[in-house]
This record gives C-alpha cells, sequence and structure tokens, in this order.
C-alpha cells in the first residue's frame, strides 16, 4: 500500500503489526503479551488504561485510582500508541476518526462498553476527586442503577458513610438480575439492613433534569430529594464503529462480534476479539478478560509461528462464578449449588480487585 502522509507503518520491519483496538485491560494485556514479538500499534482514545471494576470504590477512595489508571506508555515500552477514535476497518487497516490508515497482519478489537472518560490520567483522577468530594459534602445520595456497580457504589457509601441518606433507583424487578435472582435478593436484604432504600422497577429521567436540581421523580412519581447523584448504568457496546465496515456482518443482533471457539472473529483468519466487545456466552468479569486476552495473544504467537489452525488454542467459556462486593468484609457470589453471602466469599474476591495482579501481568510494580 502506499505510504500516504496519514499512513501508519513500521516501514523496514519485517515483523508482524499488530494493531490492538481498545485499551482495556483485554487490549492492554494483548498489547504488552506480544509487544517483544511484533510491531505492535495500540488504538484508544484515551491515553491510559483503567481497571474497569475498581470504578465504583475509586469514587470513596480516590487512592485507588492511583494504581487503577496507568497510563499506557508505562507498560508499553516498545508498541506505539495512538490516542483516538476507532472509524472503520477496511483493506487490512484500520482507520481512525481522524482518517489516519492503520495497517496490520493481525487485528485485535477489544473495545468494551463505550464511557465517557477524560484523554488523560490527571484529569480521570481529578474526576475522583470531584466525586470523592460530592459524596462527603451530601447528606443524599442517590443512585440510578442496580446491577453490579450500583450495587457496590451503594455498598461503599453505605459502610464508609453510614449518616448518609442513600437511595437506590432500579428499572427492574429485582437488583442483580445478570446474576441471578437469589444473589438479587440477598443483595437488596443486605442493602436495606444499611438503611439503603431501594426502588425497584422504576426509573429516573435524567435528561429532564437541570443542574443543581435537588428533587427527582421516578416513572412512577415517587419524589426523592437528594443533594447529588450517579448514574450506573452500563454504557453500550463500543460497536458502532464496526457497523457500516468490512466486518458488520461479524456483529450479532446485540452489537457483539461473533468469535469461533479461538476467539477468532467468525470468518476471518487474521481478526481476534477479546473482552464484552465478544458474543463468548459468560458474564465478563476480570478474572475471564484475562483469560480472553490470553488466548488472544498465544494463538496470535502460534499463527506468526506458522502453526496450522488445528493447533490454535481452544476458548472454553467459564461457568461463571459472579461475586459482587457488598463493602469491605462481605460479598455475595453464585455458586452452582449455593448462594453465599458474607465474609467468606470477600475473601475470594481480592481485598485490592485484583488491582496488583494485573499490574503484574503487565509487568508493572504492585
Amino acid at each position: 500500500m502506499a505510504g500516504a502522509g496519514g499512513w501508519v507503518h513500521p516501514y523496514g520491519s519485517r515483523r508482524a503489526v499488530v494493531v490492538v483496538v481498545g485499551g482495556g485491560v483485554a487490549g492492554a494485556l494483548v498489547a504488552n503479551s506480544l509487544q517483544d514479538l511484533a510491531d505492535v500499534i495500540l488504538i484508544d482514545p484515551k491515553e491510559y488504561l483503567e481497571i474497569p471494576w475498581t470504578n465504583m470504590i475509586s469514587k470513596v477512595e480516590p487512592s485507588v485510582a492511583e494504581k487503577s489508571l496507568i497510563n499506557h506508555n508505562d507498560y508499553l515500552g516498545g508498541t506505539r500508541v495512538i490516542t483516538a477514535s476507532s472509524a472503520d476497518v477496511r483493506g487490512e487497516a484500520v482507520i481512525t476518526a481522524e482518517g489516519r490508515l492503520v495497517e496490520y497482519t493481525y487485528l485485535v478489537i477489544a473495545t468494551g462498553h463505550t464511557n465517557q472518560c477524560p484523554r488523560n490520567r490527571r484529569d480521570r483522577l481529578e474526576q475522583f476527586q470531584e466525586d470523592n468530594m460530592k459524596i462527603k459534602y451530601s447528606r443524599s445520595i442517590l443512585i440510578i442503577g442496580g446491577e453490579s456497580s450500583g450495587v457496590e457504589l451503594a455498598t461503599e457509601i453505605a459502610v464508609n458513610y453510614p449518616d448518609k441518606k442513600v437511595t437506590l433507583v432500579h428499572d427492574r424487578p429485582r437488583l442483580l438480575e445478570s446474576i441471578g435472582h437469589k444473589a438479587g435478593g440477598k443483595a437488596l436484604r443486605w442493602l436495606r439492613s444499611k438503611n439503603v432504600e431501594v426502588h425497584l422497577e422504576q426509573s429516573v429521567d435524567l435528561e429532564s433534569m437541570s443542574e443543581g436540581d435537588r428533587l427527582f421523580r421516578t416513572s412512577s412519581g415517587i419524589e426523592i430529594t437528594a443533594d447529588c447523584y450517579f448514574s450506573c448504568l452500563d454504557g453500550p457496546l463500543s460497536s458502532s464503529w464496526i457497523r457500516d465496515s468490512e466486518l458488520k456482518d461479524c456483529l450479532d443482533s446485540d452489537g457483539r462480534l461473533m468469535v469461533d471457539a479461538n476467539l477468532r472473529v467468525k470468518g476471518q483468519s487474521n481478526i481476534f476479539a477479546a473482552g464484552d466487545i465478544t458474543d463468548a456466552p459468560e458474564l465478563n468479569q476480570g478474572y475471564f478478560v484475562q483469560r480472553h486476552a490470553m488466548v488472544v495473544s498465544k494463538n496470535i504467537k502460534l499463527l506468526m509461528e506458522g502453526a496450522k489452525d488445528s493447533k490454535l488454542l481452544k476458548y472454553k467459556p467459564s461457568s461463571t462464578v459472579p461475586m459482587v462486593s457488598l463493602g469491605k468484609t462481605d460479598a455475595v457470589v453464585q455458586l452452582s449449588f449455593a448462594m453465599v453471602v458474607g465474609y467468606l466469599p470477600a475473601m475470594w474476591k481480592s481485598r485490592d480487585l485484583y488491582v496488583n495482579r494485573t499490574r503484574t501481568l503487565l509487568g508493572l510494580a504492585r
């Protein structure tokens, strides 16, 4: 291909070129694992990796974010990082939103969910500090969303600030619906034992609110007064940029990339996917995302060595053991035979939320 002014390609290199789109945990681990074996290019709209499952506790304890927000350049010594959003995949190249073309031998798509985050790490740290100040100086707090992130934020505030009035609004019949009704029931009882007010099958139209409003009205007319609020609703999958690309037929009806047993995008020989963007039938918790990255990295290494498809690793979706933290000393875990709540599952879920493990996998100090 011609070397146009916007083209990014390590000319003169005989090594394979691996382009990783998405700088979350899966993309970061793949890029880190392959950087000594190939010319790796990471494309991400942020300059840093954010370990996402620390997001809620970082609002209550901003010091956690100092370790869970990691500049890409800190763990990617030999990798080129392009800070941009991706807009298209065409003819063995990724095209960024600015029109930059990035050629690849192998492509890894690990874009996860869309989240509106600052471009640089410093501004993201300031966001967590601001959220912490909102929590500290508010007497009443509204949390919108009752899946794992909303439940974990409510528990963190209830445990660390027991004098504050916390209200949680969820639009489904039970909490933690993606995990199971028993888990939702246990979490609901735990929250109410900490005086958290929970409204189920209710929603709040934030678009109708003005800045500084303290009176919120639910879909059934319940009025809630709160000094501040936090929306803990999942953002959409970051796959809209693929819908008009050459990979559009590889998306399922939910916007996930369909993958085969090797985590290759179906019908593609040199394109892989990892993390939330895949249609792997499992809950995308941190441990499973790390396993995705391991399988994708190993399979690309095998292909670079000339291995046949029959030699590639197969990814076996895990039988999920979903865990949700309930403060520092409790957690709820769904086992195949029972639901367990209390100190024991809290011990199973790492005290540091696997931050040290992730940093170790990236070759960083704990």
